[in-house]
């Protein structure tokens, strides 16, 4: 029989994202045998992360003052805006460092199905964006499933008046990959959008 606290440590750590019991226990006997001042950081970086992390007014990313370092970073493109579905999305792109524009977190995809709707994105405040006239160019890098097809669709048509450049990331075969075991429809969207070398 284990201790309570122990038992509650885990119960706790297990309620995380892919954590499964065998994990947790793993995870607070390591927290057990380390001094105890990696436990009192961790439990100080828990309590501020969640005192003190927002959600930057600008672009909705992740931050821990009014605007995020994204936004406040001078050297960023400001004609480029990048819509993305969610916070891993933003950091997968913000990984290549091959995009130096700004982001937009739209903070999930339309999904008529589970009673997502435009209201429930932050699509007005990505509009309400586009009237200072500096953004040039709007990439719209929501996944290519259902709904994120449905939702750069969406967004294309809203976008459109506003006479911007509207481009959807491309799609198709990755790095790597072998043709004859890619499905058709990534094969289709491949050779659809295929450019000249």
């Amino acid at each position: 029989m284990i201790p309570a606290p122990l038992g509650r440590l885990v119960a706790q750590l297990a309620k995380l994202p892919g954590i499964g019991e065998k994990t947790a226990q793993r995870l607070a006997f390591h927290i057990l045998r380390s001094p105890r001042e990696y436990a009192q950081e961790l439990s100080q970086a828990l309590l501020e992360t969640v005192e003190r992390v927002r959600l930057c007014t600008r672009c909705f990313a992740l931050s821990d003052d009014e605007l995020c370092g994204f936004c406040r970073d001078q050297r960023r493109d400001d004609g480029v805006l990048c819509v993305v579905e969610g916070i891993a999305d933003l950091m997968a792109i913000e990984r290549t460092r091959e995009f130096r524009g700004r982001y937009h977190v739209l903070h999930g995809v339309l999904s008529p199905l589970d009673g997502v709707g435009p209201d429930q994105l932050r699509i007005k405040e990505l509009l309400s964006r586009l009237g200072d006239g500096k953004v040039e160019e709007v990439i719209l890098a929501t996944n290519p499933d259902v709904e994120g097809e449905a939702t750069a669709l969406y967004l294309t048509r809203l976008l459109k008046p506003f006479g911007l450049t509207v481009s959807r990331i491309a799609q198709g075969v990755p790095i790597g990959g072998d043709l004859e075991f890619a499905d058709q429809a990534t094969l289709a969207r491949a050779l659809s959008a295929r450019r000249e070398l």
